[in-house]
């Protein structure tokens, strides 16, 4: 029924270890030709059953979906859908009345590689990152549906911007299910109100991964003079408002995301005056601004999608760090985040704490954060872990 990889000779140890990826250097042989996209089966180099998933082009060659020897229909996608949304059950995060917005799906974390699902209020945005989950879409949409029935309304799906390699497949952007009709775009997360950006915006719209380090962020604004750094859509600015900040300062280089920010804000907090915000690039704005902020947050875009760029990406948070502590008032506390999956923990850690001795500020770590429970990581997939994020206080 599917088509079979073969891998070389010794190089099954990591599926034995149930790592979900297999990289093109270990595989031997393809047998029947698959496209990719397309399910296959993995054997060791004599024979015996490893793991099925889907074979693409690139680095990691195939992303494991199962490591029985099972059939990959719509009965697969329901068992690990459900299995999903019992997690998100379980963790509180389904049906609050003060929080509407959540991640169903984390890719491998989940059991299903390259596949995300954030659900605003009655709208479920699916993504793919793997030209497999995009060739399983209507599949997936019909299985999710069922899952989430009475939960959502409609289906978007937003996967232009993440395919890689197959020049010939685009995303297909679009409504599954429902549609712009029945769809609202603003959602709640802890009491917050917020328009989603699921046609234009970045990933799935918003950035659902910092709710918690939002709402920590919350407790340490009060009476602060505050600047959201690559604030996207603002969601550390209302938290910060609503924290009692004494005054708000939004900065990311996108004027559409400035604008949202704004109607977010007033959507929150309207006539507020303690809040402005600047389409401005980050070095520039840090470059000019003076030393006026006592809280800082540093939230940047990926600086690195992969390994090659791991050298100019440590430079830049070391740069963009020793910036912050450069202008941060005495007495003053800065967020600042990775969400760079090649960068770990301590290339991040060091890259900090070298901006830190560069300025010649005594700093002292209050908080490691990292993602929310929605975000699951695998035990066996630590690469799962891709948000790191560290609170300062700087004399």
């Amino acid at each position: 029924m599917y088509k079979t990889v073969y891998l070389k000779k010794g190089k099954e140890e990591s599926l034995g270890r149930f790592h979900p990826w297999i990289f093109s250097g270990a595989i031997h042989h393809i047998e029947g030709r698959p496209e990719e996209g397309d399910v296959v089966r993995v054997l060791s180099a004599d024979g015996r059953f490893l793991a099925i998933g889907h074979v693409q082009i690139g680095s990691i060659a195939v992303r494991v979906l199962s490591f029985d020897d099972v059939v990959i229909d719509r009965n697969f996608w329901l068992q690990r859908l459900r299995a999903a949304y019992d997690v998100r059950n379980s963790i509180g995060v389904v049906n609050q009345p003060s929080n509407n917005t959540f991640r169903l799906v984390h890719g491998e974390g989940d059991g299903l590689p390259g596949l995300v699902v954030d659900v605003y209020d009655r709208t479920a945005v699916m993504q793919a990152h793997s030209v497999g989950m995009h060739v399983s879409r209507y599949e997936l949409a019909d299985a999710l549906g069922e899952v989430l029935d009475g939960v959502v309304d409609n289906i978007y799906y937003k996967s232009e911007t993440t395919l890689a390699y197959k020049a010939s497949e685009d995303g297909g952007n679009g409504f599954l299910k429902g549609g712009l009709a029945t769809a609202s775009d603003i959602a709640v997360e802890n009491g917050l109100r917020f328009h989603v950006d699921w046609l234009g915006g970045q990933k799935t719209g918003f950035f659902v991964d910092q709710r918690e380090n939002r709402a920590l962020l919350e407790r340490y604004s009060y009476g602060r003079k505050v600047l959201n750094m690559f604030c996207y859509t603002g969601g550390f600015s209302f938290y910060a408002m609503r924290g009692g900040a004494e005054l708000v300062h939004s900065v990311d280089s996108s004027s559409r995301a400035i604008d949202i920010t704004r109607a977010n804000v007033e959507l929150n907090f309207p006539g507020d005056n303690r809040h402005e915000a600047f389409a401005e690039d980050a070095f520039k704005y840090l470059d000019r601004m003076g030393d006026q902020y006592d809280l800082i947050i540093l939230d940047p875009p990926a600086f690195a999608k992969h390994k090659d760029a791991l050298r100019n990406a440590l430079m830049g948070y070391r740069k963009l760090n020793a910036k912050a502590f450069e202008k941060i008032r005495p007495g003053g506390i800065l967020f600042t985040f990775s969400c760079s999956q090649v960068v770990t923990k301590d290339n991040f850690r060091t890259a900090v704490f070298t901006a830190a001795a560069m300025s010649g500020r005594r700093v002292r770590i209050l908080h490691q954060l990292t993602q929310p429970a929605d975000h699951p990581v695998s035990i066996y997939h630590p690469e799962g872990e891709y948000l790191k994020g560290l609170v300062l206080y700087v004399e």
